[in-house]
């Protein structure tokens, strides 16, 4: 037996329909938190008593504020989608409105056929509404081949298709390889010949079923987003870096009277329908020396973790959880003596992975970020990231390797031949979900198992995107579907 067999609350547990009084949440990345700090913020009535167990000895997942020469640094996510509302407004709920922070430049390079080149315009996701657009980035073979789009008959799409195999027979491979790949490749360390096209850019999935044109579908986006242009910038940081964000979100949880415990993996799920010691409560959560028992519980961590705890009470949702596959990459975060390492202008460049480079991509974080600089007006601070999915065999060098390989191409791209006076490697194991073909239907089966279980939610990166906001937004629709706002509490 356990050491200890404690409640999350003194309150009593709830009925059928009641507001449940005691809520778990597994997982204590951005998440887990957001989730938690829903249920303690909602004003409808006496809040929950939450307990977030986090099985690291941190919490933030994949978001990690640090340091490098003095300098505060991301050392992981860095930056939010800012016409999605849910990461920036959680940052404004818990204090950091005033440090948030867009861009100094979005001016973005492609590094490709030898060169640095200016990021086309005019695209979505890679894809032109216009093929001048992609000149000087695509042969003149490849410009003729985007013309052939309004001849050929339609494409089949179904309910979903591959977003590199759909654009490569509308448009030809080169527009995937040289451009598609390294914008996807940003967001999913991915390989755009697996990504789900509804998944990754569903606006595109769904102007592509209704034109047999590629070209027109990008044109009709391009025209409704013309005639109804967005307000403010498409991208925030946090000053101080987006690493800031979980630990405000923490304190703020915290200080509603929420628990975070770390250092405490879950090993053991449970749905408790009979012999629980406290009434009414629904589940049963082990860690290591602790029980407890709740009324609901929010599972907010990555795919293996969560087929592992689902597997006795929704082995069809621990079935399809377990399929799915991550990307692992590691970033190397490098400082310069400014005056040592002239660098191009711009926020850095993307890679596309045909050029056969080692590195992925690479941001000019002093250029991009006017906190970093104003901070470290001697310091300039570059990042590159090593690794996408099936592509990870550089992973297993040793550190000062990885360093070594990303100062090659830094040379080779932007010409900087100084020695870094810094280095910090962080590596990003099974870091990012895959989105292939068909992963809007695996995740609306997930939920449906999960769903047949009263007082059980799942949200995070592996379900409706893998961005701060749609992270944010995943885990605000677990934590009103286990504490629906109208329900009374027990």
């Amino acid at each position: 037996m356990h050491a200890a067999d404690t409640r999350a609350d003194t309150g009593t547990g709830t009925g059928t329909g009641a507001r449940p009084e005691r809520i778990v949440v597994i997982g204590g990345g951005i998440a887990g938190l957001a989730a938690a700090h829903r249920l303690l913020t909602r004003d409808t009535g006496p809040a929950p008593h939450v307990t977030v167990l986090e099985a690291s000895d941190r919490v933030g997942g994949k978001l990690l504020a640090g340091e490098i020469e003095g300098a505060r640094v991301d050392l992981g996510a860095e930056s939010m989608l800012a016409r999605r509302p849910e990461a920036v407004g959680l940052a404004r709920e818990v204090g950091l409105g005033d440090l948030l922070q867009p861009p100094a430049t979005a001016t973005a390079s492609l590094w490709t056929r030898g060169a640095l080149r200016p990021m086309p315009k005019g695209h979505v996701m890679g894809v032109p509404g216009d093929p001048s657009a992609l000149s000087g980035v695509l042969s003149a073979e490849g410009l003729r081949r985007i013309e052939e789009d309004r001849e050929l008959p339609p494409t089949e799409i179904g309910e979903d298709v591959a977003v590199g195999r759909y654009v490569a027979d509308r448009l030809g491979r080169e527009v995937v390889d040289r451009l598609v790949e390294p914008l996807l490749g940003g967001v999913y360390a991915g390989d755009a010949y697996r990504i789900s096209m509804r998944a990754a850019v569903p606006q595109l999935f769904d102007a592509a079923r209704a034109h047999p044109s590629l070209l027109d579908a990008v044109r009709e986006i391009q025209g409704r987003a013309a005639a109804h242009p967005p307000a403010g910038p498409v991208f925030q940081g946090i000053a101080g870096g987006v690493g800031t964000l979980p630990l405000a979100v923490a304190d703020a949880v915290r200080a509603r009277g929420g628990e975070i415990l770390t250092g405490a993996p879950v090993t053991e799920l449970r749905r408790t329908t009979d012999g629980s010691p406290e009434p009414g409560a629904r589940w049963r959560v082990v860690t290591p020396g602790r029980v407890l028992h709740a009324d609901a519980v929010v599972v907010a961590v990555p795919a293996p973790a969560a087929a592992r705890l689902l597997a006795a009470d929704a082995p069809a949702a621990a079935a399809e959880l377990a399929a799915v596959e991550y990307a692992s990459m590691a970033l190397i975060t490098l400082a310069y003596r400014r005056r040592d390492a002239p660098l191009p202008e711009g926020s850095g460049f993307l890679v596309p992975p045909v050029d056969g480079h080692t590195v992925k991509a690479s941001t000019f974080a002093s250029r991009k970020w006017v906190w970093i600089a104003e901070e470290n007006p001697d310091l300039h601070v570059v990042r590159t990231s090593v690794g996408r999915y099936g592509d990870e065999r550089d992973l297993g060098r040793d550190d000062a390797e990885l360093v070594g390989l990303s100062r090659h191409d830094l040379r080779a791209a932007t010409g900087l031949t100084a020695a870094p006076v810094a280095t910090r490697v962080t590596r990003w194991h099974d870091g990012l979900p895959q989105y292939p073909v068909g992963h809007p239907a695996r995740v609306a089966r997930v939920r449906a198992h999960v769903a047949a279980l009263p007082g059980l939610a799942v949200c995070g990166a592996l379900y409706d995107g893998v961005g701060i906001p749609a992270c944010v937004a995943s885990a605000y629709a677990a934590a009103d579907l286990v504490a629906p706002a109208g329900a009374p509490a027990g």
